[in-house]
């Protein structure tokens, strides 16, 4: 894994700093924005106790024109009331006065530790200060400020061509532990001096998180604050893409967010190993990825992938208690690429020994044909280890 060692897009200034709210004195407020007005579009948490940022940013009228971001970590301002949105709105007051630009254009997030009031006061008397330290070259400060849990910072870069120009994209983010579909606990963030249509910019973002956020678990929990964005201000000097300059587009985001996508797993607060779930043969997608999701959420199964243990039974147990159709004698499953159940449910022991050192590697991947129909889908999962457990037992202390 190879982290740019610059991140800088045209258009955009950034800064990262700390406020006070970590006790260890870490970065804990970024701030990213335009200097010109943008295209954006956001896709948020599912969770139905959702935080404070997450409420006010969903009612934002200016949603769709966002100019960047103001985040703070280390409290999630998630359950806090009326305090927590009020909290929100003075922090998108005080950003915006403090770089002269439109009421409500910035989207506000928090991340960090549920049901403790969030210490309004110490980002607001930190924000102009951030304001007149904002650089091209901060998008990387940034991305350190935003992380809690991680055990190492997640950012990325794409760069393409189109038009006789080089349109370039920066994705910063952070995740590690409370992650499952719809969308981990994560905030993620792009950059880009690519134009785009709002409805392109909705529609890409959309599918695109659906296609990677949306297919990463750890450890099946919800966060209450997640939230990726896409921020789009055409300082490349193009006219809005179409044709093949939206497809490349298109391409690179997909890819920037998986490769941020899969650092998260990687991280996954002491996880070892990453694995690819697939499923083949279901009767829908929707039953692939209930079954795939269903699978990458058993404890069992991640315990078992954490010892390397060829351990298929929980696999096919997992399956049978799903709620999709699956008839066992008509069940194929290969670890590693190494197929180890036929149909009829006969294990190959040699096709075991074969297997086992490739699941000592720390990565590889689980597939399932089901053997029911056409639908299909695929989810990146971690394994459990003993420092998950030793992070999130004392999280709050």
């Amino acid at each position: 894994m190879k982290l740019p060692k610059e991140m800088v897009v045209r258009g955009f200034r950034a800064s990262g700093a700390s406020c006070g709210i970590k006790r260890t004195g870490k970065p804990d407020l970024a701030l990213v924005v335009s200097d010109r007005p943008c295209v954006s579009a956001v896709v948020f948490t599912r969770n139905r106790v959702a935080a404070a940022p997450v409420v006010w940013g969903r009612a934002n009228r200016n949603r769709g024109r966002l100019r960047g971001i103001v985040v703070n970590s280390g409290n999630a301002n998630a359950c806090t009331g009326a305090a927590g949105i009020s909290a929100v709105r003075e922090i998108s007051r005080t950003a915006c006065e403090a770089l002269g630009i439109p009421k409500d254009s910035l989207l506000v997030c928090s991340t960090g530790v549920i049901g403790v009031p969030l210490p309004v006061g110490k980002i607001v008397a930190a924000l102009p200060g951030l304001a007149r330290r904002l650089d091209p070259k901060g998008i990387r400060d940034a991305g350190e400020a935003i992380r809690t849990t991680d055990a190492f910072p997640k950012r990325g870069m794409r760069r393409f061509r189109a038009g006789g120009r080089t349109v370039t994209l920066a994705g910063i983010a952070k995740g590690a532990g409370m992650i499952a579909p719809d969308m981990a606990t994560m905030l993620a963030y792009v950059f880009t001096d690519a134009a785009l249509r709002p409805e392109d910019a909705r529609r890409m973002m959309r599918d695109a998180a659906d296609r990677t956020f949306n297919r990463i678990v750890v450890d099946g929990d919800m966060s209450t604050n997640d939230t990726a964005a896409l921020f789009a201000n055409g300082a490349c000097g193009l006219r809005p893409l179409a044709g093949a300059g939206l497809a490349a587009f298109r391409e690179a985001l997909e890819s920037l967010l998986l490769d941020l996508a899969l650092m998260i797993v990687r991280d996954g607060e002491g996880a070892t190993r990453v694995v690819r779930f697939s499923v083949t043969g279901a009767r829908s997608d929707a039953q692939a990825l209930r079954a795939a999701r269903a699978v990458a959420s058993s404890l069992l199964v991640k315990t078992a992938v954490h010892g390397a243990d060829l351990n298929w039974g929980r696999v096919i147990a997992v399956l049978g208690r799903a709620g999709i159709a699956v008839d066992p004698m008509k069940v194929e499953m290969a670890f590693a690429g190494v197929p180890l159940l036929r149909r009829g449910m006969r294990p190959d022991p040699a096709a075991e020994r074969r297997a086992a050192p490739r699941i000592r590697k720390d990565a590889y991947g689980i597939d399932v044909d089901l053997g029911q129909g056409k639908g299909s889908a695929f989810v990146y999962f971690s394994d459990l280890t003993e420092q998950y457990v030793r992070i999130n037992a004392g999280y709050r202390s």
